[in-house]
């Protein structure tokens, strides 16, 4: 993902994750899709979200899932070792800055 702003929100930040995110899936034309969030009418499988083929994926529906996700901690967002922890919150990408997302899944049977 190419930031070249040194401040940033974590919003802007997703955005730009999961427009890439589509563009590179649907450029792509596969069926199976390794984003943030699962897209609608799709099935979760061990290796991502399997879609029927020729599905392409709506960037602005994946956006509103993501923040929806984040809002329910589907998601956490780290800044070098710092969890963010707003939406909202600026984020100084220095040069050494090291941004990771984590999704969160639930336990089975506990």
């Amino acid at each position: 993902m190419d930031v070249t702003e040194e401040r940033v929100t974590l919003r802007e930040l997703i955005r730009r994750r999961i427009h890439q995110e589509v563009a590179e899936f649907n450029a792509a034309g596969t069926a199976m899709f390794r984003g943030l969030v699962q897209p609608s009418s799709a099935e979760r499988t061990p290796d991502g979200y399997r879609l029927r083929p020729g599905h392409r994926v709506d960037s602005d529906e994946q956006f509103a899932r993501a923040v929806e996700a984040f809002g329910r901690n589907g998601f956490v967002v780290l800044v070098s070792g710092h969890q963010v922890l707003s939406l909202d919150e600026e984020i100084d990408l220095a040069r050494d800055a090291e941004l990771t997302f984590l999704k969160l899944v639930a336990l089975v049977g506990g």
